[in-house]
């Protein structure tokens, strides 16, 4: 049985037939730790030669930003991580100083610390970290993990987290922008409710689906719905939706569209795999990513991994899924070059490629625990799906 939750982010398969073990994860931060791997050559290039400093950041109850907002509060120092990490887990990550030279010491507060291990000459970047390794504790599960190995091939689906996991909204937000509906834009944002959402805020977002109520609710909103109370001071000052869309930061106006991209991708990996598509293994004029994630055409002999269309307003129809892809576009009544907005230019996608099967290497189950490492940007709650078959995602930790 796929949960409901699963269908609603476009995921409707399992990609293994293994039975599934139950069980909780996050019961405490301490079951969850994730660290991230960089490539050889930077881990070498680290020294003690003076020039960008590059520490490791160690935390827990607390995610990526926040504990980034907290350094340059205390230390007056901006640093870039490579990738983000969640407040539900203990995590390990690298960091980097936008300037030459200044480095400070190491310090700690009760929900992280900052360590620096050298200098890099130039700063570091998202594609430096190559992968993130995890150690999971499994509670309460009925069945033996042992059974299941890296083996068991299971598709790169995109994770809850990518569609707000208790509220998953972020993809119809999306889908409203591309389709010029400014209007249902803003509804989706302050009053889609879900059932796994806090009574609070289901009360708040039914009283602001009536645009009469906006004012009158406004200083009811709890500080962390930022976005809503953007989204509210500019309709009730200028009563413009389209207007209240572009007042979003820019990164999040884009991660919308990204997510419904996600979703599309999700629905198309599902349906080419009930469809009895070989999502595992690359075929003659498929498309592929080489070991050091240069794309390419398949080529015979050569260590690839088989690519699926990220639709956006390049969306490339020359593959074997172009099937699949096409019949989701018209059920989502969306076209590729809907991708483009002149309206809002900068929110616009051309889209591209992602790789349709997890990479999943150093894997080890122990007991009630698991040890894997997975490629950057592939979620380790896909894996675990596969691994727990939950019944209801949400109240299994996810």
């Amino acid at each position: 049985m796929i949960p409901n939750l699963d269908s609603q982010i476009g995921i409707t398969v399992y990609s293994t037939n293994f039975s599934g073990i139950g069980g909780k994860i996050r019961v405490k931060p301490e079951d969850f730790h994730v660290s991230e791997i960089i490539s050889d050559k930077v881990n070498k290039s680290i020294t003690d030669q003076e020039g960008y400093a590059v520490y490791k950041l160690k935390k827990k109850k607390i995610d990526t930003n926040h504990a980034l907002s907290g350094i340059f509060r205390k230390k007056g120092i901006r640093l870039k991580s490579l990738g983000l990490k969640d407040a539900s887990a203990i995590t390990e990550q690298f960091v980097c100083s936008g300037n030459k030279g200044r480095a400070i010491e190491d310090f700690s507060t009760d929900k992280y610390s900052l360590e620096k291990i050298g200098y890099v000459k130039k700063p570091l970047s998202k594609k430096d970290m190559i992968a993130n390794h995890f150690k999971i504790k499994i509670s309460d599960c009925s069945n033996d993990l042992s059974s299941f190995t890296e083996h068991d091939k299971v598709l790169n689906f995109y994770g809850y987290q990518r569609f707000g996991s208790k509220r998953p909204v972020t993809h119809l937000i999306g889908k409203a922008i591309l389709q010029r509906d400014f209007k249902k834009a803003v509804d989706l944002i302050l009053s889609f409710t879900s059932s796994y959402d806090s009574k609070e805020n289901t009360e708040i977002r039914e009283k602001l689906s009536d645009k009469a109520n906006f004012e009158k609710y406004f200083d009811q909103v709890p500080n962390q719905m930022d976005i809503e109370k953007i989204v509210l001071k500019e309709m009730i000052e200028h009563d413009d939706y389209f207007a209240a869309i572009r007042a979003i930061p820019l990164s999040l106006r884009r991660f919308y569209i990204q997510t419904y991209q996600s979703f599309i991708f999700n629905q198309s990996l599902s349906l080419a795999f009930l469809d009895g598509e070989n999502l595992f293994e690359a075929q003659s004029s498929d498309v592929c990513f080489d070991f050091n994630g240069i794309i390419g055409k398949y080529v015979k002999g050569l260590d690839q991994r088989l690519a699926l269309p990220f639709v956006g307003y390049s969306y490339y129809k020359k593959t074997r899924f172009d099937h699949q892809i096409s019949k989701i576009l018209s059920q989502e009544e969306i076209t590729p070059k809907d991708f483009f907005l002149k309206e809002m230019q900068e929110v616009s996608s051309e889209g591209g490629f992602r790789q349709a099967a997890l990479h999943c290497f150093d894997y080890s189950s122990q007991e009630n625990t698991v040890e894997f490492s997975l490629s950057r940007g592939m979620f380790a709650t896909i894996l675990l799906r596969e691994i727990m078959k939950p019944e209801d995602p949400m109240t299994a930790g996810f």
